[in-house]
């Protein structure tokens, strides 16, 4: 497989998602048409980006469903699992440690952790809440290479710091300020407020429109 672009790689998890949507449906094969217009993306697009996998469709039949879908997640590093820390057990911590979807991508929750004493010794999606002075005990016995950060913007550096030097390599940062990792290590951020600006904005492009506004009297 060659060395996927960073966009490709963005793109991956949608076409797995309706990979999954059409193998629900029965379907066992789907054509680039189809496929790149369930994923919003165009068919040239999509065979340039399942390219980089070696994965072609054959003429007249397209993409066989069930063998597209393991490339996808052999090369999203779905075929192995990996252990997976939250730190930080808010609302939104507890909403991330009942989600269903971790076990169905290949990823195994091994620990949660708090600092709040009303929250620590509490069961979230049938996980005790640890404290947080447990962390790099837990993470090197369970081998956990990945983390989700969801704790206040104020020790979100600090607990990033912690995870990074206790081995883990890959954090998911829902903490509403940046944080900064040192080579080889991946952070993707994911600023839930940011997001709702961004739509926010594009909903008043559009009631702004020239279009839409009145048309002017006329002199």
């Amino acid at each position: 497989m060659r060395a996927l672009p960073p966009t490709t790689v963005a793109r991956l998890p949608g076409y797995l998602r309706s990979l999954g949507g059409l193998a629900s449906e029965g379907a066992s094969t789907t054509s680039s048409e189809q496929l790149a217009e369930l994923v919003g993306a165009s068919p040239a697009q999509l065979r340039k980006d399942l390219s980089y996998l070696g994965a072609g469709g054959r003429r007249g039949v397209g993409y066989e469903v069930d063998h597209l879908r393991k490339q996808i997640a052999q090369a999203l590093g779905m075929t192995q699992e990996r252990n997976v820390v939250i730190v930080g057990i808010g609302n939104l911590g507890h909403a991330l440690a009942t989600y269903s979807g971790f076990a169905d991508r290949g990823f195994v929750l091994v620990g949660l952790f708090d600092a709040d004493p009303d929250v620590v010794g509490t069961t979230v999606g049938g996980h005790r809440v640890q404290h947080v002075d447990g962390l790099e005990d837990v993470i090197a016995a369970a081998d956990a290479s990945i983390a989700v950060v969801a704790t206040p913007a104020s020790v979100a550096q600090a607990t990033t710091d912690r995870l990074v030097a206790a081995g883990v390599t890959g954090i998911l940062n829902f903490a509403p300020r940046t944080v900064r990792v040192p080579d080889g290590v991946d952070v993707r951020e994911v600023d839930l407020g940011s997001e709702l600006q961004i739509l926010g904005f594009h909903a008043r492009q559009r009631s702004t429109r020239p279009e839409d506004a009145a048309p002017a009297d006329p002199a």
